[in-house]
């Protein structure tokens, strides 16, 4: 199970990663902005599909819903606004 909390862990951080690598492009999608500060709207906005003040279940759902939507805008970047993959042990790291 540490396992998969793991890489599910290591995903999330390199998806973040070609995020704001994409945010500084100068290429990058004019909709991506707003996107980003869309998400960061939900994360501190009092509204939420589920409220914060129950005590698992209103955080579990910004746990799920925001690498979500984070994988989702990075599977719709353009290849030229993405990174260059990583070469050599760190990139055999993250394929795990």
């Amino acid at each position: 199970m540490f396992r998969k909390i793991a890489a599910l862990y290591l995903r999330v951080r390199r998806d973040a990663h070609i995020l704001w690598h994409a945010l500084r492009h100068p290429a990058r999608p004019v909709w991506l902005l707003p996107a980003v500060g869309l998400i960061g709207l939900y994360l501190l906005s009092p509204i939420d599909l589920i409220p914060d003040v129950l005590p698992v279940i209103g955080v579990v759902d910004d746990l799920v819903l925001i690498p979500l939507v984070i994988a989702w805008l990075v599977r719709r970047l353009p290849d030229e606004v993405k990174p260059a993959p990583a070469s050599g042990k760190r990139a055999i790291i993250e394929q795990a």
